[in-house]
């Protein structure tokens, strides 16, 4: 198979450069990273992707068996970096996508040297002693809602996940990213995410570890960075002052600078 094709790889800065593999969210592509590329880009090596089902992959490769659970997505991150022959990388990886860079780090630890984790969360659902931010009841109606129509749902929440009410453009544009997904691919890739529970997965993570968190952000609400800065001995958390599940399209700016103070860290 071919895996340039098939996940949409795309690169890009100087060859021989610091290696940063920026990895999507879901409903989303590369493009959501766009804004902070050419800053990246300056000194580093960018490798761009889509996850299978999304954006500009082969839409044929998807199979619900393998992306009903993060390990799939994860293993497609695992297969890019052997694809390109890259070790000990940076993986930024926004919203569940921080997860996945957890498990691709266990599964090939030569691969991935340190994680950026952008509006990280590794469980969605309240439990006890933890808050994720929805009940169990509401993840099964957003859920259910998706799956009954998912163009009027993609129109309600993208609005609400982005926030920024005051700049519509921005939940305009997601709610487009998210209308360019196949409803079906969707509906396995939102059952996948909103289900998840990785907090034990933080625990194993040893490698150095970025943390950015929005100020507010009704998807991943501040107590979960907390939990995940805490969960991982290795991490550092930064809070953005960024409204909204997206800062590279909110703060592009703000977001960039923290990923590039920790990226020359590690030279």
């Amino acid at each position: 198979m071919d895996i340039r094709r098939r996940n949409n790889v795309n690169l890009t800065g100087p060859i021989g450069g610091p290696v940063v593999v920026l990895a999507h969210g879901f409903g989303c592509d590369q493009n959501m990273w766009r804004l902070i590329v050419p800053a990246l880009a300056a000194r580093h090596r960018v490798v761009l992707f889509d996850f299978v089902g999304s954006g500009g992959s082969d839409l044929s490769a998807f199979s619900e068996e393998r992306y009903s659970s993060l390990d799939g997505y994860a293993q497609d991150v695992v297969e890019v970096c052997e694809e390109l022959g890259l070790e000990q990388v940076v993986f930024v990886g926004h919203s569940v996508s921080a997860m996945v860079g957890v498990l691709a780090a266990q599964a090939a630890p030569e691969r991935i040297g340190a994680l950026v984790m952008v509006a990280p969360s590794p469980r969605y659902i309240d439990d006890e002693g933890y808050r994720g931010g929805f009940s169990e009841e509401d993840i099964e109606e957003l859920l259910g809602s998706l799956e009954l129509n998912y163009l009027g749902w993609s129109a309600a929440m993208a609005p609400v996940i982005m926030g920024n009410p005051e700049r519509p453009e921005l939940g305009q544009e997601l709610t487009n990213s998210f209308c360019a997904t196949d409803p079906d691919i969707a509906r396995v890739f939102a059952r996948t995410t909103f289900l998840s529970d990785s907090r034990e997965d933080l625990k194993a993570v040893t490698v150095p570890t970025l943390v950015l968190e929005c100020a507010q952000d009704v998807i991943a609400p501040r107590e979960v960075g907390a939990y995940v800065h805490a969960a991982i001995a290795t991490s550092r958390l930064v809070t953005l002052d960024a409204t909204g599940h997206c800062p590279q399209l909110s703060a592009p700016e703000a977001t960039g600078e923290a990923i590039l103070a920790f990226l020359q860290e590690r030279q």
